[in-house]
């Protein structure tokens, strides 16, 4: 099986297979979370201005960081700082880039989402985006393979000796199976076990969740199928998985204590733990009059209400 190519002709401009990989991925990040905005009563309109900005942003710190990683091939070779087209782009970087960028151009154009709640929004996307970029970036560039393998699995890479691990197919694999499981959270967060809306709850638990299982799979994966004895580059992956599973597994114990203190201000009258009294509506006290409470300080005394008042929806 000859390796799949990386690029081709149109006339006389040269197309690289990565690139347009690229593209569509940031196009499906862009309307899906467009889509889950939108359904959750938010404004869009702001959307496509940060977007780009982000884009560039994540570019930018995902080169950076891959030449610093391999700053011995680009002293010798500069003219490949800028090669993107070849592949050599930093996951981690890219969100060291664009999560600031992000959140400071999300908080000017719709300030009425909160930080917290645009995360949790946000993370299920980038699942699905790493799910499909994996197939349509590393696995379309030069040298996307992991180790030499002769298993039956193995493929071959433009610019690798023999078959290759197919890292790229396995992650995008684990990314999917990552994004099914922050679905999965969200609407079990979503709903209570009599089936009503909640509403209102503390953020941070889908953002936690997927912190921490995305930052094992990429340790795991670079310490398996990538690593090179010695390269600055595989150690400072596996170094920042560890890292981001740390803060992430910091993130859901802050989130749980957070949400005792939510679920106790929050339960039915005469429940174990409930405060007094109610506001006449049958919620408890502390309530602006439509039920939601913000007792913990998440700034979103209810995350699923329309800014303009209108219709809550729990769409995924």
């Amino acid at each position: 099986m000859k390796p799949i190519p990386v690029a081709f002709h149109i006339g006389p401009l040269e197309v690289h297979t990565y690139g347009i990989g690229l593209a569509l991925t940031f196009w499906f990040a862009y309307v899906y979370f467009g889509r889950r905005l939108a359904d959750r009563g938010y404004r869009t309109d702001w959307l496509a201005g940060m977007f780009l900005w982000v884009v560039l942003a994540a570019v930018a710190g995902a080169r950076t960081l891959h030449v610093l990683a391999n700053l011995s091939y680009y002293t010798h070779n500069p003219g490949d700082v800028l090669a993107i087209w070849h592949g050599g782009l930093s996951s981690f970087g890219g969100l060291l880039f664009a999560v600031p960028t992000g959140i400071i151009l999300a908080r000017r154009g719709c300030p009425e989402l909160p930080t917290g709640r645009a995360l949790d929004l946000i993370a299920p996307v980038l699942m699905a985006a790493w799910a499909m970029g994996r197939l349509l970036g590393p696995q379309l560039m030069v040298a996307g393979g992991g180790h030499p393998t002769h298993q039956w699995f193995g493929m071959y890479y433009s610019g690798q000796v023999g078959r290759r691990i197919p890292v790229p197919v396995i992650q995008a694999l684990e990314d999917f199976a990552v994004f099914c499981l922050l679905i999965f959270i969200e609407r079990r967060l979503d709903r209570r076990p009599d089936g009503s809306v909640r509403i209102g709850y503390p953020t941070g638990v889908v953002l936690g969740t997927a912190m921490v299982a995305w930052g094992i799979e990429r340790a795991v994966d670079e310490h398996l199928w990538l690593a090179e004895d010695g390269h600055l580059g595989s150690a400072l992956v596996q170094l920042a998985g560890i890292s981001l599973v740390i803060a992430g597994a910091a993130l859901l114990v802050s989130a749980r204590r957070r949400w005792r203190r939510w679920e106790a201000a929050t339960l039915p009258p005469g429940a174990p733990g409930a405060p007094g009294g109610t506001d006449g509506s049958g919620a408890p006290g502390g309530t602006d009059g439509s039920g939601a409470v913000d007792p913990v300080g998440t700034g979103d005394p209810d995350g699923r209400l329309r800014p303009s008042g209108g219709a809550r929806s729990t769409a995924g």
